[in-house]
């Protein structure tokens, strides 16, 4: 038995139906996600709670067009992506959705400011000057507006991380996934972090979708989703 999760008088920005995942082989198969149903709604951040191995972390990748799921749809502002067609998830996946994990993936090498341009720079949507102003006005949005030119190894764990949250947000995206966002981070880095996130994908209009085993943070979204057994529950 699934179970949908419903909000009222929403854009839909992320849909799925009856998705159904199994890992491994012969008698190690595992039915990981049973049927799952969800609605992401603009400007609304969701997380998902549950106890590990319970398909948290699978249904996230799968929605993030990262992995395919075996049944069941994927629909991005009502367009459903087929799951057979590995250049349809990459196109889909850098205009729709943008990642945040729980370790920054910051390339050393690159200043605060080149980190959250090389999404800008994949897509190819924006002049260099563009993306330059672009990456610059997120860092200051996140409170970084005098470190633009840091390397990762001249900022602290919380920096880096809201570094990697407008990194995220570098093409728009319809969507906002995150992984364990504050998972490494001290009580203070955390909420800042969880703030940063939350509060531009609200004014600009993103569906945020946080994974957690970080029961205030959850506490702190506007819905909870209860995941067991590759299953929502109430």
């Amino acid at each position: 038995m699934s179970e949908t999760i419903e909000s009222e008088e929403k854009s839909i920005a992320l849909e799925c139906r009856d998705l159904h995942k199994h890992l491994g082989e012969g008698e190690m198969r595992v039915h990981v996600l049973r049927g799952v149903n969800l609605k992401l709604y603009q400007g609304e951040v969701s997380a998902i709670v549950g106890p590990s191995g319970c398909g948290k972390s699978t249904l996230l990748y799968l929605l993030g067009l990262l992995d395919r799921q075996d049944s069941g749809q994927i629909l991005i502002k009502g367009e459903e992506i087929p799951p057979d067609q590995d250049g349809a998830h990459t196109r889909t996946r850098g205009k729709h959705i943008g990642f945040v994990f729980q370790f920054h993936f910051l390339l050393p090498e690159f200043s605060a400011a080149e980190n959250v341009m090389l999404p800008m720079r994949k897509l190819g949507r924006l002049a260099e000057q563009e993306m330059e102003d672009r990456a610059r006005s997120l860092l200051s949005d996140v409170g970084l507006g005098d470190k633009t030119h840091r390397l990762p190894s001249q900022l602290s764990g919380g920096e880096q991380q809201r570094v990697a949250i407008a990194r995220s947000l570098a093409n728009l995206p319809s969507v906002l996934l995150a992984d364990e966002p504050t998972g490494n981070l001290d009580v203070k880095n955390s909420l800042m972090v969880y703030q940063s996130l939350t509060q531009l994908a609200k004014e600009k209009g993103q569906a945020v979708l946080i994974v957690t085993h970080n029961p205030e943070l959850a506490g702190k979204c506007d819905r909870i989703l209860r995941m067991q057994d590759g299953q929502f529950i109430h």
